[in-house]
């Protein structure tokens, strides 16, 4: 009976031309869920009708550069030494690559109507191996995932499965940043980029964007939530749960100071922002859209020590204690600490809107 209230409830939610459902969830478990079927909607398209990558190709920096400028935004991940770049001029279009990563099987993910980029381990505590598609569903506008061997649902925003067999399931994440693919060549040299060809499209389709002006758009697409009106809708946020607490740094703060030391849930931590990376969501062409710069937040403490940091008139971002000099992947790259590295939390940007519909409770920086 819970099956059939749920797919009544799910057509009613859910349905678009060409009946989208029919015949293609015969895998999931409808009896099994977190989450009540009216919170879904359908983004229009069937599964995978948005194709994931799921045999991805890399090229050097070196080729890259011939399509991606300094400024492009790209979705950084580096695993055991293995750095990898994904153009968000790629992912707005296919939402998901399956591939490996330092020999770590991961779903590298962006929703474009919530400007989440975040990265999961696909492996399963019993060693399964997920592969990760597009639904076609949505949830608070954000991206719902679906694995095809039990075919059940997930959600991009958390990673934690909410309809079918795996219910409850929670996948890790795996840290990553959302900067320039100036400052991934900088950082990594020897980094490999996710390639245009075999993604799936024409080269040329590559680098304009398919939702011109949403980041500036005061009611987002297919969101029925209530929405925090201290941010606009779409204003950025660097966001995460840090020692239990969530909070969220808006740009605009980050913007006007560069670095922010702060201790939350008891941490010590710094979130640090830097120009240089354009908007995928702005204007026509990814590339020539406004800079809104990048962000990630750090733990202070190193080697036993806590930091303080500070940005000068240049936007040169320094420690007063060594007076190293650090950029956005919290490496230092002058000064007595050279080569050190922090500890990168478990923060992405996200819009307001999309982290205040699953963190209503969010400490909100900066803002009254």
């Amino acid at each position: 009976m819970k099956r059939w209230i749920f797919l009544l409830l799910l057509l009613t939610a859910c349905s678009s031309p060409g009946g989208q459902f029919s015949g293609f969830w015969d895998k999931t478990d409808f009896e099994t869920y977190s989450v009540p079927p009216d919170q879904f909607r359908s983004g229009g398209v069937p599964p995978d009708g948005i194709p994931p990558i799921d045999n991805p190709r890399y090229e050097p920096i070196s080729e890259a550069e011939d399509w991606l400028q300094a400024q492009s935004p790209i979705l950084a991940v580096e695993v055991d030494g293995d750095a990898r770049a994904y153009p968000l001029a790629i992912l707005t279009r296919h939402e998901i690559a399956n591939t490996t990563i330092g020999g770590v099987p991961a779903a590298v993910t962006f929703c474009p109507l919530c400007n989440s980029g975040i990265v999961f381990e696909r492996r399963l505590e019993d060693g399964t191996i997920l592969r990760m598609g597009v639904s076609g569903l949505l949830r608070n506008s954000d991206l719902v995932m679906w694995d095809d061997q039990t075919q059940s649902w997930w959600q991009q925003f958390t990673g934690e499965a909410l309809v079918g067999s795996l219910t409850g399931t929670q996948l890790d994440m795996i840290p990553s940043t959302m900067v320039s693919f100036g400052a991934f060549a900088q950082q990594y040299p020897q980094g490999m980029v996710l390639s245009r060809s075999g993604a799936g499209y024409s080269e040329r389709s590559y680098g304009g964007n398919p939702y011109p002006g949403y980041d500036s758009s005061s009611r987002p697409f297919l969101f029925d939530g209530d929405l925090d009106n201290r941010l606009p809708a779409t204003e950025r946020v660097l966001a995460g749960v840090i020692g239990g607490e969530a909070t969220a740094y808006p740009f605009r703060v980050l913007r006007e100071r560069q670095v922010i030391n702060h201790t939350v849930g008891g941490v010590d931590v710094v979130a640090i922002w830097q120009p240089g990376a354009t908007s995928a969501l702005d204007g026509n062409d990814i590339d020539n859209s406004r800079d809104v710069g990048m962000a990630a937040l750090y733990r202070r403490e190193l080697n036993g020590q806590n930091l303080t940091f500070t940005s000068t008139a240049n936007g040169t971002i320094t420690d007063e204690q060594t007076n190293s000099t650090w950029n956005v992947f919290g490496t230092a790259i002058a000064g007595e600490l050279a080569g050190a590295q922090l500890r990168q939390e478990l923060a992405a940007p996200h819009f307001w809107f999309a982290w205040h519909a699953f963190e209503p409770d969010t400490i909100l920086y900066g803002i009254e």
